[in-house]
């Protein structure tokens, strides 16, 4: 097994929360510098950024894993993991009509920037990323996975976006393998049973990506070993 220092939910420039110095060459530049060697840029909605993150994560020998983090219709925030790039980018224009047709206030959201490798911005999103879809969380559950994805709740405990909190329990329903879960409050244990539990940073700036303090183990290093980790869940203690 490969243990690989990681930080699986960074936002970059595109999400209008994200500082504008979160392109994907500065993150990737800080996730080396502080000795990440697995990192995955989870924008809001959108995942527009990710073709220049896989440039950057080539060129500093970070693995990348494709993400983006997903606003249900209940308003619950879903990281939605993909093996590939174009995966990913397909299911980020699958989901783009769902959105509300609202467009972005940068004086009053931030702005949201697509960029390329030598920090240029190459595009500015007009369509406000931070909206919720229209799109159930089943809904989206069962469309991530027939996309080849993998659902993993956001920071279920925390904020009201976190399923915990947002819905008040973990729907069996659905069969997560997998959540995020905040280190910084309590969480209980039951909700966590049988699932793996990812530890990341959500950062909006620089500063806030992790250091090198969470590991994940796998057989290879790969974007498919991550996610088939994820899908096969941990024993339930």
């Amino acid at each position: 097994m490969i243990e690989l220092f990681s930080d699986i939910h960074i936002h970059s420039c595109l999400s209008p929360c994200a500082n504008d110095d979160m392109t994907p060459a500065n993150i990737c530049g800080m996730a080396a510098l502080k000795g990440l060697q697995m990192i995955a840029v989870t924008d809001h909605n959108s995942a527009r950024n990710l073709p220049t993150v896989k440039t950057c994560c080539d060129a500093y020998g970070l693995l990348m894993i494709p993400g983006m983090e997903i606003t249900t219709k209940e308003e619950v925030h879903l990281l939605g993991y993909f093996e590939t790039v174009e995966q990913a980018m397909d299911f980020s224009e699958f989901l783009r009509p769902h959105m509300p047709p609202k467009k972005n206030k940068p004086q009053f959201f931030g702005n949201q920037l697509v960029m390329d490798e030598d920090d240029n911005v190459i595009a500015e999103e007009d369509e406000l990323l931070i909206g919720a879809s229209d799109l159930r969380l089943a809904e989206l559950v069962k469309i991530i996975r027939e996309r080849g994805g993998v659902p993993v709740p956001a920071h279920i405990n925390r904020g009201s976006n976190g399923l915990l909190i947002n819905l008040g329990f973990m729907p069996g329903d659905l069969a997560f393998t997998a959540v995020e879960v905040w280190r910084a409050l309590p969480c209980p244990h039951t909700p966590q049973a049988g699932k793996v539990i990812l530890h990341s940073s959500d950062a909006h700036n620089l500063g806030d990506i992790l250091e090198p303090e969470i590991t994940v183990s796998l057989p290879e290093r790969s974007a498919g070993a991550f996610l088939d980790m994820l899908r096969r869940g941990a024993p339930a203690e």
